[in-house]
């Protein structure tokens, strides 16, 4: 494995357990500014509705779980992307059961400033 690749899976590993923890600032230092999530359903969303989404869902109490299985990992120059498995739980305060979705990923990152960043994400999460 690459350094970059290692890299790349260390910026996923920060990003889940930033996101376990409810550090919105954290998530928000791993992606570029020009950020853009892909769901399905939904218009794309860039880094400020990203973020605007993010703290209203912490001030609710909600809390996110999540486990990256990465299947492949490629890097060409300054870009790379990775395509995983991703299992996500959220769970609300007075919910009595948290809800799960899983699904496929692909993922884009940018290397900035010698830091690799999610620049583009798309997801393809569905119910349990």
């Amino acid at each position: 494995m690459t350094e970059d690749e290692i890299a790349i899976r260390s910026t996923v590993a920060s990003w889940i357990d930033a996101t376990r923890r409810r550090d919105i600032d954290g998530v928000l230092d791993l992606m570029t500014d020009d950020a853009l999530f892909l769901v399905p359903g939904h218009p794309p969303m860039d880094k400020a509705a990203f973020e605007a989404a993010s703290r209203s869902q912490s001030a609710s109490g909600m809390k996110i779980d999540a486990v990256s299985d990465i299947r492949e990992v490629k890097v060409e120059g300054n870009l790379g992307y990775i395509w995983s498995h991703l299992a996500v739980t959220v769970t609300m305060p007075k919910s009595a059961e948290p809800a799960t979705r899983a699904g496929y990923t692909l993922t884009i990152f940018r290397k900035v400033g010698g830091r690799w960043l999610l620049c583009r994400d798309a997801n393809l999460l569905t119910q349990f």
